[in-house]
């Protein structure tokens, strides 16, 4: 149980701003041979939806304060977010698997209130195949 907190863990804090290796548990964990594969992957999926989801709450929290002095979101900076994200919406969520861009993509999906169900959807198919595609490739290797 508590192989799997670290792999849910690490999966969350992975799909925040802080660098995290959560392909590294899960890889480390399929070798290890003490779970199935597919609890395995639902758990660092489940992580990582959810630390994915959270971005989304930040950037949707931030919108609303841009026009603060204090706020990380200047109106400048949230009218470059809605002209780039406007041209090419929603379909930029299939890359919040990607290392580095993934991250800020769900927040400039929160920032421009993309519909939560869309986002759940679509960032929860992105990251399972990430997953399922790093466990083919460990087992293969192995």
């Amino acid at each position: 149980m508590l192989a799997l907190a670290g792999l849910f863990t690490a999966a969350f804090v992975a799909a925040t701003l802080i660098p995290a290796q959560s392909e590294v548990v899960l890889a480390a964990l399929v070798l290890a041979g003490g779970h199935p594969v597919w609890l395995l992957v639902t758990v660092a999926t489940a992580g990582n939806v959810l630390g994915a989801l959270a971005m989304w709450g930040l950037g949707w929290l931030m919108r609303d304060g841009a026009h603060l002095r204090w706020s990380p979101v200047s109106p400048a900076a949230l009218t470059r977010a809605q002209g780039w994200y406007g041209l090419r919406g929603w379909w930029t969520l299939f890359l919040a698997w990607v290392p580095v861009i993934g991250d800020p993509l769900v927040v400039v999906a929160g920032l421009m209130r993309e519909p939560l169900w869309r986002v759940t959807l679509v960032v929860t198919l992105a990251k399972a195949v990430r997953y399922v595609a790093l466990v083919w490739i460990t087992l293969r290797v192995s």
